[in-house]
């Protein structure tokens, strides 16, 4: 099929990328001329596992073009997804500013029927607003679909070859064997395509995402409760992980949520329910707990000095809000490392993918390593962030020769405590029991 993707963020790249690698004939298009020259050269914007290959490989196989001609790349496709960005607006809605943009473009080059795709995440609503905007600049008929994306950063290929389920919201049965057709290769295992009404759609994507943020929020809940009553949070989240009616996903506890997903949608989710009157006063709760809990660990550095942290020197392995990534977007680590900073700190920080795009936050204020070990020497603690493979196994008799105080913050709770107080650690981590080395 001829597909046009207009966008080219995370969502964009890989929607065009994998649909590419299925034999589709896919031409991306942004405004942004040096992305595009980027992207030509196999450059990719983003750092996610997996889809610079897929991106050269199609490229060079002809199936998989970029330009920056919006208006050509409609007109030469019969699919065409919006995949813009949608920030959040100072009320926490959803900014549509861009959304509307491209169905504009797509009115304007309506030069034959097509299905046009919202990819985007939008409030309930927008795909009406789409195709009256595409409306208003053509007589030529046309479909709307609802195609909400649930990928996972870090694993979004992964997530997009392999999807738990597809949804799709429609407005005729046409549209529907179309784009049953178009995700078929990707559903042979028997997960399934689930068609409904294209507002449904649109609320499963922030339904989804609501409620994965409450499992965190509720998690992290529970492990601060858990340190004040001597309980483990490892022990809990397994006991209560094995009800079938619970499960295990989403239930290890940890420095807050982030990301670019889930503090906008559940924003976005709270301001649709406002403008409605419909109270979602658990929703209230679940921002509060995360915006609470990305201090925690602050609050544990600030308990082990006394509350005077001026002057120390302090690492922190980890900056992107999940290993696999290189988003900092509402990243805990940001926050950890502004409030170090408030407090006459002074932070060395590492990251193995996320160092430049942190560095648009966080500028020379913090001393940037390129060896998780190099952010060590003269600290007096380390603070851990971001759950990176290479953080799991590390050489903690170098960390303690490196370190002037053996003190090791866990926000991800990586290591046995019971090891690292033999090892001779002070180690703090989350909902678990303070561990200390033997006197």
């Amino acid at each position: 099929m001829n597909v046009a993707v207009i966008g080219t963020g995370y969502v964009g790249l890989v929607v065009g990328a994998c649909l590419a690698e299925t034999g589709n004939d896919v031409i991306c298009a942004d405004v942004d001329e040096g992305k595009i020259g980027q992207l030509r050269q196999n450059q990719l914007p983003i750092y996610e596992p997996g889809l610079e290959p897929l991106v050269t490989r199609n490229q060079r196989g002809g199936r998989l073009q970029f330009t920056t001609d919006v208006p050509g790349a409609i007109e030469r496709s019969d699919i065409v997804f919006i995949a813009v960005g949608t920030p959040p607006d100072e009320d926490g809605s959803a900014d549509l500013q861009h959304v509307l943009d491209v169905a504009r473009a797509i009115g304007r080059h309506m030069n034959r029927s097509k299905i046009v795709v919202t990819k985007s995440t939008v409030p309930v609503g927008t795909s009406e607003l789409v195709r009256a905007e595409v409306a208003k600049h053509t007589s030529v008929p046309f479909r709307v679909c609802s195609n909400p994306e649930f990928l996972k950063e870090g694993a979004a290929v992964e997530d997009f070859m392999k999807p738990d389920r597809v949804i799709v919201g429609v407005d005729s049965p046409e549209a529907a064997q179309v784009i049953g057709e178009l995700y078929a290769p990707f559903v042979r295992t028997g997960n399934p395509i689930i068609f409904m009404d294209i507002p449904s759609a649109e609320m499963t994507k922030y339904a989804a995402n609501a409620m994965l943020a409450t499992r965190i929020s509720f998690m992290n809940q529970i492990a601060r409760l858990c340190e004040t009553v001597g309980a483990d949070v490892t022990h809990v989240r397994k006991g209560i992980g094995t009800d079938r009616r619970i499960g295990s996903a989403f239930l290890f506890p940890g420095p807050g949520y982030g990301g670019s997903c889930f503090p906008k949608d559940v924003k976005a989710l709270m301001r649709t329910a406002a403008t409605k009157g419909v109270p979602l006063d658990l929703l209230d709760a679940v921002e509060l707990a995360n915006e609470r809990q990305k201090r925690v660990l602050f609050e544990k550095l600030q308990r082990h000095f006394d509350g005077n942290l001026k002057g120390q020197t302090f690492a922190i392995w980890g900056l992107a809000f999940k290993a696999e990534t290189d988003d900092v977007r509402e990243s805990p680590a940001l926050v950890l490392v502004e409030e170090l900073l408030c407090a006459g700190a002074k932070v060395r920080v590492h990251d193995p993918a996320a160092l430049e795009t942190a560095r648009r936050y966080l500028g020379d204020r913090v001393t940037y390593a390129a060896q998780a070990y190099d952010a060590l020497p003269d600290a007096a603690a380390l603070a851990i962030v971001t759950e990176w493979l290479e953080y799991r196994n590390p050489d903690f008799a170098k960390m303690k020769q490196l370190l002037t105080r053996p003190l090791i913050v866990d926000g991800r709770n990586l290591y046995d405590p019971a090891r690292l107080a033999r090892l001779g650690f002070t180690y703090d981590s989350i909902g678990r029991p303070l561990a200390c080395a033997s006197s």
